[in-house]
Parts: C-alpha cells; structure tokens; sequence
C-alpha cells in the first residue's frame, strides 16, 4: 500500500510539471465563406511542438485517436488556394490554439506552415432582408427616414427547388417604445427551415428627431400642358401639412409649390390624379397633402 501511494504521489507529481511535446489533433473546419459549405468535407491534421501539463499530453494523445475536433475559423483567416481548397497559415492558426489543443497549451512552433481544408460550393443566391419593426415616438418626435441594416443583405444557402420560393428574409421584431433620439442595436433573422444563411443576425439604426408641423394651403396648378389644350384641376387649391427637423432653419411654404403634370394626367384612369411638390427643401422629413387625388378635365382653349 506504502508503495502504491508513493508511486501514485509521484505519478501526480510528474504529471503536473510542464513539459514540451509534439500533439497532432484532426481538425475540421467550421467557416463562413460565401457561396460555400460552412463545414469543411475534409479534416486536416494540426501537427505542433507545444508545452503543457503531462496531463494536458495524456489528454492530447486520447483525442487524436478520437473523432476529429470541430473548429470554426474567420473568414478572414480562411484564404482560397482554387476552386473550393482554402487554406489557413500557421500564423493565424496561432489565434485557435486553445481551441484545437484545449485550455492551458503554450504553442511553440507549428510543424506546417499551412493547413488545407475543402470546403465544397452549395446553392445559394443573395437576398435582402427586410425589417419588421414596432416603433412609438413620444410627441414631437420622429424617425428621420426608413431603419437602415447592416447588412442589408444575406446570403442564403439551399437546394435548388428551395431557393427558388425564397426573395427575402425578415427580422424578428424589432420594437422600440417612446422614442426621443436615435436608436441602434442588433436584431436576430427569422430562421427558415432547410435554409442556413450567411449572418444570424443583423445591425440596425433608427434616426429620430424632434419635428414641429407647418400647415399652409397651396394653390395646385397643371404644368406642360401642350398649347391648344386646357387642363383644369379640381379643387385648384390644397391644405398641405410639413413636417420638418427642429430647430426649423426656414418657412419650407415659401418655396415649394404643388402641379400635377400633363403626362401623368394622359396616363391616369378617369382624370384622377396626385399633385406633385417642386421640390422638397432640406428639413423637411415629410409632408402630407389633402385631398391627395385631384380630379382633372382637359379642354380646347381654342
């Protein structure tokens, strides 16, 4: 018994002091890389003089005889070799070695300068995505424009006959309650089943600003009526409501002015048609104009 504890007390001894040792460990790659599988078809062994605990070795020989370690790399690591071979470098190798030797491993050199995995082509196709959102302002407020994404696009990865009823992908709700500045976060992409994409989630940003309402009423008039002809609008005169950023720099009812355009009038059903603004001045974030559909009636002048 004496003899068994002494042996086990120097066994634990010796197997916590640090020594340097070659592990080799297969390697399959997980990697984001556009229009490609994100698992490599192959694994690569990872060959490196290391120093760690005689426990960490013991470890290290268990699992290369075991199934080969998943490790998932950055794009940004991964480099094309041809078609669909990529290869990673040693000196970037060196930012996953804890993940590929376990906790407690100090590299010393890789016995490779670089490794190679496959990574086959798939069918995929770009799609954008599209933001479902619940937004509430407090009063005076607004958002300046639509949210915008970042991405705004994703790729999306599929069998052929699955990819074809697949235009867009959508956002999980994205609700923000009582907004008085701007807000930006991230926000998750709704799986789909059978379809893997190239981001899980997505940034966002919502401008929002104080507004403060400018009502005026503005004559409505034709333009490019061809000579010869009269185009008459009905009513000829309209209550326009401006929304614009604060502090208001100017009065935006002094310099737009309202028509309706003879060609829209050739091209709508039954004379009805929209007015449209001269131009909208910087500062103003929207408008609404009532009535929006004037009725129109062409008539010889002659």
């Amino acid at each position: 018994m004496s003899l068994l504890l002494a042996f086990g007390i120097w066994l634990i001894h010796n197997l916590s002091l640090n020594y340097s040792e070659t592990l080799s460990v297969p390697v399959i790659a997980e990697c984001n890389i556009e229009g490609h599988s994100n698992i490599s078809s192959n694994s690569s062994t990872v060959a490196a003089r290391c120093r760690t605990s005689g426990f960490s070795i013991l470890r290290g020989r268990h699992k290369a005889k075991k199934e080969a370690v998943h490790v998932r790399f950055n794009s940004s690591d991964m480099h094309q070799a041809e078609g669909d071979m990529f290869y990673i470098t040693s000196a970037e190798l060196g930012n996953y070695v804890s993940d590929i030797f376990g906790e407690g491993v100090q590299l010393e050199s890789f016995l490779s300068e670089s490794f190679l995995f496959r990574f086959p082509v798939e069918n995929h196709k770009k799609v954008p995505v599209q933001a479902v959102t619940v937004f509430t302002f407090k009063p005076q407020y607004m958002a300046m424009g639509p949210i915008h994404l970042k991405p705004d696009s994703v790729t999306v990865y599929a069998e052929p006959y699955h990819l074809e009823t697949i235009s867009k992908v959508f956002t999980k709700a994205i609700e923000l309650n009582n907004l008085k500045s701007s807000a930006h976060g991230s926000v998750k992409l709704e799986s789909i089943q059978g379809v893997r994409m190239s981001h899980q989630e997505v940034g966002y940003s919502l401008d929002v600003t104080r507004f403060v309402e400018i009502a005026t009423e503005v004559a409505v008039t034709p333009r490019n009526v061809p000579a010869g002809v009269k185009l008459s609008v009905y009513p000829s005169t309209a209550r326009v409501v401006y929304k614009c950023g604060f502090p208001l720099s100017h009065d935006p009812s002094d310099v737009v002015s309202f028509h309706i355009d003879y060609t829209d009038f050739q091209k709508s059903i039954g004379g009805r048609c929209m007015a449209i603004p001269s131009k909208i001045p910087d500062g103003v974030i929207e408008y609404s104009i009532e009535p929006e559909v004037f009725d129109c009636v062409e008539e010889s002048s002659r």
